[in-house]
This record gives structure tokens, C-alpha cells and sequence, in this order.
């Protein structure tokens, strides 16, 4: 395996670990935890796609990955 692919398939793990716990109930997918394995793994996804010159995975991961940030730092804002 390359790097790409070690890079993706660890991103790859952490997106599904999140959302199969999510599914399962084994947390909220509005919990810091399933946003933040949702960020990093998005990332991991993304520079790997980045890394294979797949462009449009590489824009769909760089959203999903901001739009888990966005999230992210909004349970941390004051009265959130």
C-alpha cells in the first residue's frame, strides 16, 4: 500500500467508526466526539485524495472536514 492509501484508509475508518456509532446510538452526531473524528477524518480523506489527484474528492472532503470544524467550534463558543 502507499501513503495515499494509508492516509485514506485510516480517514476512511474514522468517517465510518463515526457514523456506525452515530447509527447505533453510541453517540449523538452532535457530540464533540463524532465531530471531531468526522474533521480529522475528513482531512485524512482529503489529503489523500490530494496526494492521488482525485480533485473531486478532495473538494468534497475539504467541505465535509470545514463544515465538522464549523461545528466543532461552535459547541466550544460561550452559550452555545
Amino acid at each position: 500500500m502507499t501513503t495515499a492509501d494509508w492516509i485514506g484508509t485510516v480517514g476512511v475508518t474514522l468517517l465510518l467508526g463515526a457514523f456506525a456509532a452515530a447509527s447505533a446510538g453510541w453517540t449523538s452526531p452532535a457530540s464533540r466526539r463524532y465531530q471531531a473524528a468526522n474533521a480529522v477524518g475528513a482531512g485524512l480523506a482529503a489529503c489523500a485524495s490530494y496526494l492521488i489527484e482525485y480533485w473531486p474528492f478532495v473538494a468534497l472532503e475539504s467541505t465535509w472536514a470545514a463544515v465538522a470544524l464549523v461545528a466543532l467550534a461552535r459547541r466550544r463558543a460561550p452559550n452555545q
